[in-house]
């Protein structure tokens, strides 16, 4: 889920949060939902990028049992496993999510509750050199938190980490700058850990470039 790889021993911080991720979130119908938006609209053997994959739970499973070739990143190797486990079709590599080189080219990008842990003007290139990737259809499925901050240190899970968030309106503008037509915008409440409820956002656009 995070990104920001350094040299040597070196610890992500969901290497320490491991399953309790999983276990933090109890309704994951708007994911699942994004989810079924790029399966509906894929053949099987389709390739989808899966930036900070996490534990593949539920989205890369989701997308591996539809028949569709998955391959997630993400810099907790505790969370690659669990990944490789739940989608055994998928390939999953150790990486910061930004580093999309000899990864070849995608039908559709997702990335669920990862941009977060990327600075604004990260988030910017990134979404920008997405583009040098994606193949028709062009799908791009993204969720994070609403909010109005960048980098800004929290404790998630008891570890502490940096999240930045965007108000919806500048996030949908964020998107549409970096060249892709939204297709739809959700907000839902959603609880990220037990007694803490949260403003979710779930973008779906297509490339027009």
């Amino acid at each position: 889920m995070l990104c920001g790889m350094t040299d040597g021993p070196f610890l992500a911080p969901f290497d320490l949060i491991g399953e309790q991720y999983d276990n933090s979130f109890t309704d994951r119908t708007a994911q699942l939902d994004a989810g079924a938006w790029i399966t509906e609209q894929l053949p099987r053997g389709a390739r989808v990028l899966d930036l900070g994959c996490g534990s593949g739970l539920p989205s890369a499973m989701q997308l591996d049992e539809a028949g569709l070739q998955v391959v997630g990143t993400d810099e907790s190797e505790v969370m690659l496993r669990l990944a490789r486990r739940r989608a055994p079709h998928g390939t999953f590599l150790r990486r910061d999510m930004r580093d999309l080189s000899d990864l070849g080219e995608f039908n559709a990008v997702i990335s669920f509750f990862s941009l977060i842990m990327l600075a604004k003007a990260d988030i910017v290139t990134l979404l920008h050199d997405l583009q040098n990737v994606l193949i028709e259809p062009k799908l791009l499925a993204i969720s994070t938190v609403y909010g109005n901050f960048d980098n800004f240190p929290i404790m998630f899970l008891g570890v502490p980490a940096k999240v930045t968030a965007w108000p919806t309106d500048e996030l949908v503008e964020v998107v549409k700058q970096a060249g892709y037509e939204i297709q739809q915008t959700d907000e839902v409440e959603a609880e990220a850990e037990p007694g803490r409820m949260e403003r979710q956002i779930y973008i779906r656009a297509r490339s027009t470039l």
